[in-house]
């Protein structure tokens, strides 16, 4: 989604081979804060483990985010995401890390100022007010104001002052958020990596949640609200998009990551159902679809299915379009192929590259082909593990909907 990835449970991190104490992490779990410009920390927990090769896990509720690459040099600590494209660069000083969190977004850097404790185990009180209210549940959120309002789906889950949950969007969902209530507030952040997410909120009573705060990233801000509703729900996320009158089939020539030319013509597809996915290395909801989408492709290819990733990046250099995608074939064990469009994450020009479809909603967009070679479906958005039933829900209708389409006759 672009206003607003499954990963195994724990991976090892190893700091350099240097032996003196600066560059030896605490083995503890630390809070970490990045500052956004308007001055608010978004706060988030990791933990480091082992003696000799360090383990790094960065946590948010029940996941842990992989994070591969952790070096050390003197009192310097350089941390680099696997997913996305971006990095730490810290110093260290007892038993607190100070830095920078750099994001690389094609033209420009985007840093945030970062800091961490080690032996912190909270993530946003120490000793936060005793709960006033029980927010478990499922809310109708309303993000922004005027006509630029947003109608979500919110579902917490609340254990004394811990809280977890999610906000689902037409788009997708902002993944696993943690945090807590503290009297009559309520406070969730998350990090994957490549995005940073803190939503604060005053609890007026039961039903109400007011004076919202959204804070994402180094510069972005909203408001949002939220009501207490058990039958909240979105709309059909296969109702968002579809192909413009008179198309009935979809067209495409792009090149691979090893610069082959691939298209919907040739014979590999032929009497196959087959799964567009349109995406970027960039989308976290994407990172979820695409975890998902590989052990699909391992279920059903055999059965007469082909899937096809169309990587929108956020340039149009081939050369480093090709080289963070081919980090996400490599990082996921991708065995479809992914193909580089050459336009930007900007929908209008994803549409364009795409003149069949009325407009792209969001990232991701999975267009379902039967194997005559028409449309049947095109859905917008992937609720991701973070959203529980949701995500369930969703990968038994796909599965059965597969299902019908190799069963018919052509």
């Amino acid at each position: 989604m672009i206003k607003k990835l499954l990963f195994s449970a724990a991976v090892f991190a190893s700091l350099s081979p240097i032996a003196s104490a600066q560059t030896k992490l605490a083995t503890s779990i630390w809070r970490g804060a990045l500052k956004t410009t308007s001055g608010n920390e978004i706060p988030f927990n990791f933990e480091v483990s082992g003696n000799g090769k360090q383990q790094l896990t960065v946590i948010n509720s029940t996941e842990h985010l992989q994070v591969p690459n952790v070096t050390g040099s003197g009192d310097s600590v350089f941390v680099k995401m696997p997913l996305f494209d971006s990095e730490f660069r810290l110093k260290q000083t007892g038993q607190t890390l100070s830095g920078q969190f750099i994001k690389h977004l094609g033209a420009r850097d985007a840093a945030m100022e970062f800091t961490a404790m080690a032996t912190t185990p909270y993530r946003f009180f120490k000793d936060g007010e005793k709960p006033a209210f029980d927010v478990s549940g499922r809310w109708s959120a309303i993000f922004g104001e005027g006509a630029d309002q947003d109608t979500t789906v919110a579902e917490f889950k609340q254990s004394g002052s811990k809280v977890t949950g999610t906000f689902l969007t037409t788009t997708g969902d902002y993944r696993f958020l943690e945090g807590t209530v503290a009297g009559n507030r309520l406070y969730l952040s998350c990090f994957d990596g490549g995005h940073a997410f803190l939503f604060t909120a005053k609890i007026s009573d039961d039903k109400t949640l007011s004076e919202g705060k959204f804070f994402s990233g180094l510069t972005g801000k909203d408001v949002w609200t939220a009501v207490r509703n058990k039958n909240a729900k979105l709309p059909d996320a296969y109702s968002l998009a579809a192909l413009k009158p008179g198309y009935k089939k979809l067209a495409f020539s792009f090149k691979d990551i090893t610069g082959k030319t691939v298209s919907l013509d040739d014979e590999r597809f032929k009497n196959k159902v087959v799964i567009i996915q349109i995406m970027g290395s960039w989308c976290p909801n994407c990172m979820d679809e695409t975890a998902y989408m590989v052990n699909y492709y391992k279920k059903f290819h055999k059965k007469g299915v082909e899937v096809v990733g169309l990587a929108y990046e956020r340039t149009t250099d081939f050369a480093k379009s090709q080289k963070t995608v081919a980090q996400i074939k490599d990082r996921f064990n991708i065995p479809y192929p992914l193909l580089i469009t050459g336009y930007t994450s900007n929908k209008v020009e994803t549409a364009k590259s795409l003149p069949m479809l009325t407009k792209v909603v969001g990232f991701p967009t999975t267009i379902i082909i039967d194997k005559s070679g028409d449309v049947r479906k095109i859905h917008t958005g992937f609720s991701g593990p973070g959203t529980g039933h949701y995500y369930t829900e969703f990968i038994s209708e796909f599965e059965q909907l597969t299902e019908d389409l190799l069963a018919e006759k052509i």
